[in-house]
């Protein structure tokens, strides 16, 4: 399977090709490490209390909703809501003091090459996949601090559109955004708060890196996702899953679920075909889905992070005992490096993955496809795609969309770029 995959990624990139991606220089590094260190220091207890307690989502889950109540209350949703603001305006600058200011472990695509590395090829990947038009409009859900929206202008030259709950995250992409002088677009709000606020058809692709474990309804975002695309239009996706070897009537598996949730914040338990099925019921259809990276493994690269981190957390315990940092910094580090053995164990026996990676395809204007694609079947894909047909749109998702009222949003937002 990596020698499939290598080879999809080589002739991607080689067929469809972007330009040259930029490494972030150590000053950039050491500059967003500083930066986000400062952040945490003069975080207050209060700041510190609520990302505590926000780990209270990840022992629930959307699946269950008489649990939710339970715990949360009636307005859960809501609730959920707060406490992923509260838990991301605190991890993105925990995350920023390693290689994970883009928030995510990529796919292993060379494993000789650093993570920050790695996360790029990947985006070169997913530039490629969506085969976009000049001039494109992407939209990305879950966008963080916008990093992977500037990788995305600076390989394709379109314009992206980053939705994001956490106001902090978005305050940095805003920022990083001008400093290298692109126009991309940064809207507040939670993508279970539908519908979007964009019109019918108004972008060339969308992607995604784990954020969709966050979704409380998934048919109901594709729903939402098949509206605002063109007809040709791609999506990539790239997320967590649990996996066919995972068994919810085993006591360690459980055990090692209940572990692995907080650490990639997850609230949801997606599977490759409830995915597929969200996809392909909103009238997409499948152009390929793996489990992304060299044998399907990320243990290498979270053996590397868990050895960071946990010389990161050695060193905060004794700052703090010496009194030259506040105490709260370890209270941080030693939650964030929490059950990191669990992750591992749960990646190494193939029970979840944090990259399984879906493409599919909005029904109707043809684009060039790489000539990987031609007359083959995707990599870790049991078919080229469903014969779905794509049935009217209007009104299937449950939701009211005030087609004028999105499309005057949708002006704003691009009279804004």
């Amino acid at each position: 399977m990596a020698t499939q995959e290598s080879a999809t990624v080589d002739s991607l990139t080689k067929t469809n090709p972007t330009k040259v991606s930029r490494q972030p220089g150590i000053y950039e590094r050491m500059s967003t490490a500083f930066r986000s260190f400062r952040v945490l220091k003069d975080l207050t207890p209060e700041q510190v209390d609520s990302f505590m307690k926000s780990y209270v989502i990840y022992d629930l889950d959307w699946a269950n909703e008489k649990q939710m109540i339970e715990v949360l209350g009636p307005d859960y949703q809501k609730k959920v809501g707060q406490c992923l603001s509260d838990y991301y305006a605190v991890l993105n600058h925990l995350c920023a003091i390693g290689e994970l200011e883009k928030m995510y472990v990529p796919p292993i695509l060379d494993a000789s090459a650093s993570v920050i590395t790695n996360q790029i090829l990947y985006e070169e990947l997913v530039a490629s996949e969506l085969q976009l038009p000049p001039n494109a409009k992407v939209l990305d859900i879950g966008c963080g601090r916008g990093r992977v929206a500037a990788h995305m202008t600076e390989m394709t030259d379109a314009h992206v559109t980053g939705l994001n709950i956490d106001t902090d995250q978005l305050a940095s992409a805003v920022e990083y955004n001008k400093l290298v002088n692109f126009s991309n677009t940064f809207v507040h709000q939670d993508m279970n708060e539908l519908p979007l606020p964009f019109a019918n058809e108004h972008f060339d692709g969308f992607y995604q890196i784990q954020a969709f474990s966050l979704c409380k309804d998934l048919p109901k975002l594709c729903d939402e996702l098949f509206r605002v695309l063109k007809p040709g239009a791609r999506l990539s996706l790239l997320d967590w899953a649990s996996l066919e070897a995972y068994n919810p009537e085993d006591p360690h598996h459980q055990e090692l679920m209940r572990c692995v949730k907080p650490i990639i914040g997850a609230v949801g338990t997606p599977t490759p075909e409830s995915m597929i099925a969200a996809l392909e019921g909103a009238g997409f259809r499948m152009v390929r889905h793996y489990v992304g990276g060299i044998d399907g493994l990320q243990a290498p690269f979270l053996e590397r992070l868990k050895s960071y981190f946990y010389t990161a957390r050695w060193a905060m315990q004794g700052l703090t005992t010496v009194g030259l940092l506040p105490m709260h910094f370890r209270t941080l580090f030693n939650r964030m490096t929490q059950d990191s053995d669990a992750f591992i164990e749960a990646d190494q026996t193939r029970l979840i993955t944090t990259c399984y990676h879906w493409v599919a395809e909005k029904p109707g204007e043809e684009r060039a496809a790489p000539a990987s694609e031609k007359g083959e079947v995707g990599v870790g894909s049991s078919e080229a795609g469903s014969k779905t047909e794509v049935a009217s749109r209007e009104g299937k998702s449950g939701v009211k969309v005030d087609a004028k009222a999105l499309n005057e949003q949708s002006a704003e937002l691009e009279a804004r770029a």
